[in-house]
């Protein structure tokens, strides 16, 4: 049966003849009892139907509810999120900006203290000449002469070879003449004409000003050294010129000075000393050398014949005392202030002309030495011979 249709109650119409009839009106009252008691279990249906939709409604909108703070929630965080994301960026942008500003400022402060340096650099090299001065090189030196006069036994004759910096835009000139370079120095400024060639085509005339200094360098003017005796090593002299190399000669030698019936012993190093000709051996043990020393003289067979050799004692030292003492270059002038307008050769040639002439005070140049703006050199000077 359809629900919709069990929601009403529907009475049967009455049996023909019903109103004459008593046996049909006796029937109805039980008949409608029926009905009222089918149509309550209806109703009750309903209720309970009612209340379960009730219920379910109610559960709906509170979800609904729920769904909608959730939601506004959401919304509200999202808007929160976004605002924090704008200021962060915000703040990121302001910082990136503020780092580059830094760097940039840092890169300017970088190079003014570069340039400071550089300054600074210059200033000392020429006025404390000392900085000029680089660490003294070790070098292994032979004695070869004879000591006929004891005091000449701690004496050593040193020849100078004193390195200096020649900055750019500035030239080191030699004259023949110590006078010369005398008054160079006193005139103090010097006006060099340029002459027209091919890179001042569009000039007529063209003139610079070079300032001259004298030139200041230090010489040793004391030299103390420690001697000390090795114990383990020799030095080897008198080595024949047979033209074998030196690789092939070392090995001979350290073979023959390396068996004990030649009076030597296992050899820890064997090394040539620079433009001497000489060896110096070591041996791994003491009490070696000493033997060796006190023969002097040894035939040693190199090649197909034997030569006398001479054992040496083997002296290391160190500097204990250097003493430096200014000296200036008597016929050398430091010319500085040279500008940038002419190649290097031009402006050489330019300079030896304009310093040869005696009319402007100069004379005849033994060597000129120039350096570009923007470049460095090494001037070198050794003791003059003259």
């Amino acid at each position: 049966m359809d629900p919709e249709e069990e929601s009403f109650v529907r009475l049967p119409p009455p049996p023909p003849g019903s109103a004459r009839g008593g046996g049909a009106a006796a029937a109805a009252p039980e008949q409608l009892r029926r009905e009222i008691a089918r149509c309550q279990e209806l109703c009750t249906a309903l209720e309970h139907d009612r209340a379960r939709l009730e219920a379910a409604k109610e559960a709906a909108e509170q979800r609904t509810r729920e769904l909608r703070r959730e939601g506004e929630l959401l919304r509200k965080n999202l808007e929160q999120q976004t605002s924090v994301n704008r200021e962060e960026e915000r703040s990121c942008r302001v910082g990136v900006f503020l780092a580059e500003e830094e760097k940039n400022r840092l890169r300017q402060e970088k190079q003014a203290l570069k340039k400071q340096l550089e300054e600074v650099k210059k200033r000392i090299l020429w006025e404390d000449p000392v900085m000029m001065l680089p660490a003294l090189p070790e070098k292994k030196m032979v004695f070869k002469g004879l000591v006929t006069n004891k005091e000449d036994m701690n004496k050593l004759v040193l020849t100078p070879l004193i390195r200096c910096p020649l900055l750019g835009g500035s030239a080191l000139i030699t004259f023949e003449k110590a006078e010369v370079a005398q008054r160079i120095v006193e005139a103090k400024e010097h006006v060099v004409e340029l002459s027209c060639g091919d890179e001042l085509e569009e000039l007529d005339r063209c003139q610079v000003r070079v300032q001259a200094a004298p030139v200041d360098v230090l010489l040793p003017s004391a030299l103390e050294i420690g001697l000390t005796r090795s114990r383990r090593s020799i030095l080897v002299s008198d080595l024949p010129s047979l033209g074998i190399p030196e690789e092939a000669l070392l090995d001979k030698l350290e073979l023959f000075f390396s068996k004990t019936k030649n009076g030597g012993g296992e050899v820890e190093s064997r090394d040539f000393l620079d433009d001497s000709g000489q060896v110096v051996l070591t041996f791994a043990q003491d009490g070696v050398a000493e033997p060796l020393l006190a023969r002097g003289r040894i035939q040693v067979p190199i090649g197909k014949g034997k030569y006398e050799l001479k054992i040496s004692p083997c002296m290391s030292g160190d500097v204990t005392n250097l003493q430096l003492q200014p000296s200036r270059c008597p016929r050398t002038v430091l010319l500085s202030g040279i500008p940038d307008v002419l190649a290097a050769e031009p402006m050489r040639d330019t300079l030896e002309i304009h310093f040869q002439r005696g009319s402007r005070g100069g004379g005849e140049v033994d060597a000129l030495a120039y350096v570009p703006a923007g470049r460095r050199g090494v001037a070198v000077f050794a003791e003059d011979a003259g």
